[in-house]
């Protein structure tokens, strides 16, 4: 049988550390209550009053690449059209530093739902002052206009997502001309998601203006900054004040998008090229290093060597690195669609074997950032409705897992060792080694100690139990590729063998995962704090299509089951937050159990900045407040 996805929600998938498919989640948050059962890593963004902000410069900002689109609703929508969208366009709920979401005033003075029964009605009460570039007020037809393009039924729209949309019955305009009436055919708890971002009725009105007039120009904004000139020569696209906006005046004159190689990006930043651009933990290092007082000991050769290092970092002694935790977690992902993993007591023994703990000490230590293991595939902590459900899959334990593997018909090989060697080769490794070491994989030890090499691999039909181990071979994934070897020495001490196969990055999504062509993989997901929409697909159970096809829509591990997509289907029509967070809960346990894909540690952010640029960084969990960036007067 054939496989294809389908995503309604396009929620994009994410390396650890390589710019290449670094794409973004989407954007904002739940609405509810404060408590959350783990606390979230503050942003760093150098907070300043507006009154301490210059009132004028230019920032220049470093991103993987320029937009190949400014509509973020469709498919090859990528980071940089995500953040160009929040910073000219309406966005009536933004996440705050904790990840809620927040009624943007410029924008809406009130959003409720007015009605539940028998159909769910919201009412929005635009701000009077809020116009498009060109003067004309944002109402209520700019909203039926996005609702009937994205709500899936003109295939003329050429759209990767329709999530919510496809719920609205009417959209209509209130009492006044600053007043929208949005009536549900279907109760939608995210409703909060919806219009956001909002385009003007000149880019939804029809399928060839969606599908074409955004895409190398935004004629229409209505944010605190308006796009300006794209120069594909330099890689550049500048953002310029908005003279038509109506809220806080914007700080900097312009805000220049920079496309900026990963590997290059620190020796932009030190040259003046930009101004802040997130970069890899080697390069948080450097900056780290060339802040220290340089030590002259020893030999005059070896002070003269230091003296020479110091003088190429001075310029890097400007810059801050900003820390974070994103939004984002990464799994070990485990193809349930054939081979030994298609059995459930297989990949339960996987998820028992692998020391998440150790994995996100080994990663986020070296950093200063707080090392817990990921608790949840829908959420990641101190976002509201956050639990840990991991106990549904049982915690650490090499001897339940080989049990588990002898009850699936996986038998100890000969010479087998002992269970108590087997659980001291699973802790060989030592928790103070650094992501950037070069990774020691089950199948090349390249010299070094196989703590598990004395466990003989698992036999089954006279097969010996061996997992093909996917990992993108970039130089930018090189910790993830470090965090996969590690992962392949903890299986060695259960009898479960690994091939890792490194492959192109830009291959590594299209033709292995989204195909189904690996057994084990790892790659990060977004979340927002609407699971019950955008967790659903990611998890959904795969479905025959009528030419014999498998849709697996966003699934890559091709496990799921009947009773987690009801309770995510329920969440998103149970308009009790309370309630909805619960089914969402309830969900998550169910995928733990079902052991497709193994959460490991939430995801780094490390931004360098220069010193005095202030209300930029690492947002974290939160959004940017793009009039507020700037400069220190």
């Amino acid at each position: 049988m054939s496989i294809r996805t389908r995503s309604r929600t396009h929620r994009s998938a994410v390396l650890l550390t390589a710019g290449a498919l670094a794409l973004p989640a989407l954007a904002g948050c739940s609405a509810g209550g404060d408590d959350t059962e783990a606390a979230a890593v503050p942003q760093d963004i150098a907070v300043a009053p507006r009154a301490k902000v210059a009132d004028k410069g230019t920032l220049t900002w470093a991103v993987d690449a320029l937009p190949t689109t400014f509509n973020t609703f469709q498919a090859d929508a990528d980071a940089s059209a995500q953040r160009v969208a929040e910073a000219v366009l309406p966005t009536l709920f933004t996440p705050d530093a904790q990840g809620r979401p927040q009624r943007d005033a410029d924008y809406l003075l009130s959003a409720e739902v007015i009605q539940r029964e028998p159909r769910q009605v919201v009412r929005y009460k635009l701000n009077p002052g809020a116009v498009w570039s060109d003067g004309s007020a944002i109402t209520a037809t700019d909203f039926e206009a996005q609702w009937k393009a994205l709500r899936g039924q003109d295939s003329s729209y050429w759209t990767a997502r329709n999530a919510g949309y496809e719920r609205i019955d009417r959209v209509e305009r209130g009492a006044d001309a600053h007043e929208v009436k949005v009536t549900f055919a279907k109760a939608y708890a995210d409703w909060t998601s919806l219009f956001t971002p909002l385009y003007p009725k000149a880019v939804m009105g029809s399928g060839s203006a969606f599908n074409d007039s955004a895409r190398k120009e935004l004629k229409l904004s209505a944010g605190p900054f308006k796009v300006g000139a794209r120069d594909d020569s330099e890689h550049t696209l500048t953002l310029v004040r908005n003279p038509r906006w109506w809220g806080d005046r914007a700080k900097l004159d312009k805000l220049v998008l920079s496309a900026v190689p990963r590997e290059r990006r620190i020796d932009a930043l030190a040259a003046g090229k930009a101004d802040l651009g997130e970069i890899t933990a080697a390069a948080a290092e450097r900056i780290a290093r060339a802040g220290r007082p340089q030590k002259e000991k020893g030999d005059k050769g070896g002070a003269a060597r230091r003296r020479a290092a110091a003088a190429a970092d001075a310029a890097l002694r400007g810059l801050v690195v900003r820390k974070s935790l994103e939004p984002a977690y990464t799994q070990l992902a485990l193809n349930g669609a054939s081979g030994p993993l298609a059995d459930e007591r297989v990949r339960r023994a996987i998820a028992r074997a692998v020391d998440r703990k150790d994995l996100a000490g080994y990663v986020l230590k070296p950093l200063g950032l707080p090392a817990d293991p990921m608790g949840s595939h829908v959420l990641v902590a101190g976002q509201q409705g956050y639990e840990d459900n991991s106990d549904a899959i049982g915690s650490l334990d090499p001897h339940a897992a080989q049990a588990l593997l002898a009850d699936a018909g996986w038998k100890e090989g000969r010479g087998a060792a002992p269970q108590k060697k087997a659980e001291a080769a699973h802790a060989g490794h030592k928790a103070d080694e650094k992501p950037e070491e070069k990774g020691r994989g089950a199948r090349d030890s390249g010299g070094g100690k196989s703590a598990a090499a004395a466990v003989p691999p698992r036999i089954k039909d006279g097969k010996k139990l061996t997992l093909r181990f996917v990992l993108p071979k970039g130089a930018g994934a090189e910790p993830l590729r470090a965090v996969g070897d590690r992962i392949a020495h903890q299986l060695e001490a259960i009898g479960v063998r690994t091939e890792i196969t490194k492959v192109d990055d830009a291959a590594f999504f299209k033709d292995h995962i989204a195909s189904g062509d690996f057994d084990l993989a790892l790659y990060s997901w977004p979340t927002t704090a609407y699971p019950a929409t955008d967790a659903r697909p990611i998890f959904a159970k795969p479905q025959p299509a009528a030419d014999g096809s498998l849709v697996v829509e966003q699934n890559y591990s091709r496990v799921g089951t009947d009773q987690i997509d009801r309770l995510f289907d329920q969440a998103s029509t149970e308009l009790d937050t309370d309630a909805s967070r619960d089914l969402v809960a309830r969900a998550d346990a169910r995928i733990w159990a079902a052991a497709g894909s193994i959460p490991l540690y939430q995801r780094p952010q490390l931004v360098a900045a220069r010193k005095n640029v202030v209300n930029a960084g690492a947002f974290g969990l939160g959004a940017p407040r793009y009039q507020d960036i700037g400069f220190l007067r």
